[in-house]
């Protein structure tokens, strides 16, 4: 259940020590898997996830830039990135990583671009914070918290030199 309100007190790190948690318990009987992050919280989250799981050689990347069904109103961002899936992706058990889960839109962008590289047996979400009012039927398989926010409220992931986490709250 969605908190009613964003307790400002959200640990980062503790949220990834539970998603982490789950993940681990979630794959443990899964074959052929590898982690894709979606740029950029997703990325950051999805290598420690590969570090912790063993599986550096078993991780890409995806940008959704291009893919968005919204491209043409919110244009190119700043800072694109090259999209790195380096293994082969039919048949893989993908472990798709974001970091907040809010409209599904972001989800479904990283879905279709995954299926340009081949087509996974099956593809699980990890997300560390689900933020509700979906606009697409998408749910993840593993989130660590669930908040709501207003409107012009957003979740800003960051990571420091150190490799620690910390989520915000932004006032846009």
């Amino acid at each position: 259940m969605p908190n009613s309100r964003f307790d400002a007190a959200l640990d980062a790190e503790a949220l990834y020590a539970s998603l982490a948690r789950q993940v681990k318990t979630g794959l443990a009987q899964a074959e052929n898997v590898a982690i894709v992050g979606i740029y950029s919280g997703g990325a950051w989250i999805a290598e420690r996830l590969a570090k912790e799981l063993q599986l550096q050689e078993r991780l890409g990347f995806i940008d959704v830039s291009f893919y968005r069904d919204d491209y043409a109103e919110k244009g190119l961002p700043a800072e694109v990135k090259p999209s790195q899936i380096p293994f082969d992706v039919d048949n893989a058990t993908i472990l798709l990583v974001d970091d907040v889960l809010y409209t599904g839109r972001t989800t479904r962008a990283a879905i279709n671009e995954l299926f340009d590289y081949g087509r996974p047996a099956r593809i699980l979400l990890a997300a560390l914070v689900d933020r509700g009012e979906r606009q697409l039927p998408i749910a993840a398989d593993f989130v660590a918290e669930h908040v709501s926010l207003t409107k012009p409220q957003q979740l800003v992931l960051k990571k420091s030199d150190d490799g620690r986490f910390t989520l915000t709250v932004d006032h846009a």
